[in-house]
């Protein structure tokens, strides 16, 4: 069987050839022998030229050159010298009073002994006693305030005899009284025939109010003495004089106490004076005081002693009765049985 021929496909150039005619091309430029040279080209149509398209310039428009940011200059500071650091404050407390700063130490065993107050011991029904006392006395403090220009700080501890327990109450009523927050107690021996405040604190006697009042270069707060019992401080009664109640009724008496109230407004002065029945200095110092404790024994007092007392210390216009040695009754509405004493008796 015999193959078919293959059909050869032109070339490009044929291709071309068939379409433009080379020669007469040629033979215009005389590059073919035997061809003449005015042989008229043919006419092609001529090839549009493409249009060049002109693109717009690109318009650069002025921009706004950007503010400059700001210099941070900085500011001059003062120059500080170096120094050490402060020292913390101090905390705040009251001045103590005590003459040249001595301060005595009381015997707490002591106080114990003799049924007084213990600072800092367990809270009995003597101690609750004495919480109900002074709570009246400073009430009543906060109320006079204004009328007897601070007078009310200063509180007379009397009794209308001999042995119905001033003493005792004044001492507990002072340790009573230094426990609060804002008070500064100065307790006062103006007993001056027997004078057992400062030996009933283990204290020895010491120049007090008899010399300040006898001598005016005598500055009172000399003889103050300090104790350990923080907010406790004690005068003592001085020498004795056979003129303690002119003394006392003397205009230094009233400028005294003034002194020693404005030196700390949140001191409270107490006096243990001599019993109103037996001395003369009591009704006295009523007179110069703004309030009257008068402790009144359950089982001795006599209504007309309380009477006479009363009469007595009438030139003091706040006066309030302490009942003092009540028998205690098992079941009674007191405050030892809050605390145990019924369990101890």
């Amino acid at each position: 069987m015999t193959e078919a021929p293959r059909k050869i496909q032109a070339s490009l150039l044929e291709r071309a050839a068939q379409v433009y005619d080379f020669d007469a091309h040629l033979r215009a430029r005389g590059a073919l022998p035997g061809l003449p040279a005015s042989a008229p080209e043919p006419e092609f149509a001529p090839i549009p030229k493409p249009v060049p398209v002109i693109k717009p310039a690109l318009v650069l428009e002025p921009v706004a050159a950007p503010d400059p940011e700001p210099v941070l200059k900085p500011v001059p500071q003062p120059i500080r010298q170096h120094t050490a650091p402060a020292a913390a404050p101090a905390p705040r407390t009251r001045p103590r009073p005590g003459g040249a700063g001595a301060s005595i130490a009381i015997d707490r065993a002591m106080l114990a002994e003799r049924g007084l107050l213990v600072p800092g011991a367990a809270v009995d029904a003597l101690a609750e006693e004495f919480r109900l006392v002074k709570r009246h006395l400073l009430l009543t403090a906060r109320t006079v305030k204004l009328q007897d220009e601070d007078r009310s700080r200063a509180i007379l501890v009397c009794s209308p005899n001999t042995d119905e327990g001033k003493t005792f109450c004044a001492v507990n009523l002072a340790i009573s009284l230094a426990a609060e927050r804002d008070t500064e107690v100065l307790l006062v021996d103006a007993d001056f025939a027997k004078p057992d405040v400062m030996r009933r604190l283990g204290a020895s006697d010491g120049p007090g109010l008899l010399d300040v009042l006898a001598d005016p270069r005598i500055e009172v707060e000399s003889c103050v003495v300090a104790t350990d019992i923080p907010q406790l401080s004690l005068l003592p009664c001085g020498t004795k004089s056979n003129t303690d109640t002119e003394l006392l009724a003397s205009d230094r008496t009233a400028a005294l106490i003034a002194t020693l109230l404005a030196a700390d407004p949140h001191r409270i002065i107490i006096f243990d004076s001599p019993p109103a029945l037996a001395a003369s200095p009591a009704g006295v110092l009523a007179t110069q005081v703004g309030q009257v404790m008068l402790v009144v024994r359950a089982d001795k007092t006599s209504e007309g002693d309380l009477r006479q007392a009363v009469a007595l210390l009438d030139g003091c216009d706040h006066i309030q009765l302490v009942l003092n040695a009540v028998s205690f009754v098992p079941g009674g509405r007191r405050f030892g049985s809050y605390y145990g004493q019924e369990d101890a008796t």
